[in-house]
This record gives structure tokens, C-alpha cells and sequence, in this order.
């Protein structure tokens, strides 16, 4: 299979990760939705990244979607997900409040750099950004009450948690704090250290 789509991406970064963290080996073409339109095009006429192609061509987008596909492909064994269901809440949740924090992290970068400067609506910039911090502040209080384990595993829940934090500080650097969000900070220290971070870099 191959994952088509760019690292800085965070949904594409999170995907690459899984697919190393579940030992599913696949080819990574990295195609820009907006400097390699046409080419993104021919493969998913969606244009939207991730893109996963399937070994029998079959063609799947959204990574919570290629995620549980994944997932069925390697089976509750290798599951990053846990089976109990209060556990599987909690991870629920804590992926949701990343995935909302790479949302608004996306839409405060695109405001600043695609929207030329005079059109930018700062009201909308001051409710996303609220949002952002309303996103990690949750998260943060997440993790005060109960810590992800650091113990040379991951699962989706800390995979999408680490990815976020990295995506927004580096497109959105003055919008989160180390000193805000120490405990997500620290998490995600750890798992940039993990092998499958480390050879799936954001940049």
C-alpha cells in the first residue's frame, strides 16, 4: 500500500506513524495538495491528504478512517487502541481533543497565509485560537489526572496527543506554551524519541 500525502500534515504524519506502530509495511509518496495538485489529482480526484492507496487500488482518505481500516487489517491483537470500554473512552476522548487541536492549529495557519493580510477577520482568528487553547487545556487536564504511560509504547491516543502538540508548534508557535502545557510538552518530548517518530520526522 502507499500513503500519499506530505509529514507536515499532521493526519498524515499520525497515519505514517500508526502504519509503523502496527508493522504494516507501506511506501510513502510525499505529494503536496497544493504544489503537486495535478499529480494528487490523478490519484484521489478528492485532492485531500492523507490518501491511502491499497494494494488492489482501492482508495481511502480521512486518517481516522484509514486508521480503523488499519486496524481491522491487523486485528484486536495489535490493536493501539485498549479494549476495555472506560479505557477506550478515555482514548476517544483524548484523540478527539488532539485531532480538534490540529483543526484549529490548520485553520489559524491557513487564515495567516493563504488570506491575504488586509482580508484577515481577527475575531475569527481570536475564536479559533480560543478554541486551540480550550482543546490543549482539556488535554492537559487530561493527562494531570491521569498520565499516558511512558514505558517504550504508544498508542493512538498518545500517537494523535504527540503529533498535534508538534504539528501547532511549528506552524502556530505562538499560540501554545511549554510553560502553559507542561505535561503534553513532556509527553511528547517522549514520544519524539520513539523509533516511529523519529523516521517519520515533520519536516
Amino acid at each position: 500500500m502507499k500513503l500519499i500525502g506530505m509529514l507536515d500534515s499532521p493526519y498524515v504524519r499520525r497515519v505514517a506513524i500508526s502504519l509503523k506502530s502496527l508493522d504494516i509495511p507501506f511506501e510513502h509518496a510525499s505529494v503536496s495538495v497544493f504544489r503537486h495538485f495535478a499529480q494528487f489529482q490523478q490519484i484521489n480526484p478528492v485532492v485531500k491528504a492523507p490518501t491511502l492507496v491499497l494494494d488492489n487500488g482501492e482508495v481511502l482518505m480521512d486518517s481516522t478512517l484509514i486508521i480503523d481500516y488499519l486496524e481491522a487489517l491487523s486485528g484486536p491483537d495489535r490493536s493501539l487502541m485498549p479494549a476495555p470500554l472506560d479505557q477506550r473512552l478515555r482514548s476517544l476522548r483524548l484523540i478527539g481533543l488532539a485531532l480538534a487541536a490540529c483543526e484549529k492549529s490548520v485553520q489559524i495557519y491557513y487564515e495567516r497565509t493563504l488570506r491575504p493580510a488586509e482580508k484577515q477577520h481577527e475575531p475569527w482568528l481570536e475564536r479559533v485560537g480560543g478554541q486551540l487553547l480550550a482543546a490543549y487545556s482539556a488535554l492537559e487536564q487530561e493527562l494531570d489526572k491521569q498520565p499516558l504511560k511512558m514505558d517504550g509504547s504508544i498508542g493512538q491516543d498518545g500517537i494523535t496527543l504527540a503529533v498535534a502538540w508538534s504539528f501547532s508548534n511549528l506552524v502556530v508557535p505562538d499560540q501554545v506554551s511549554d510553560a502553559q502545557f507542561p505535561k503534553i510538552r513532556a509527553f511528547t518530548a517522549y514520544a519524539e524519541q520513539l523509533p516511529a517518530f523519529i523516521s517519520t520526522p515533520i519536516t
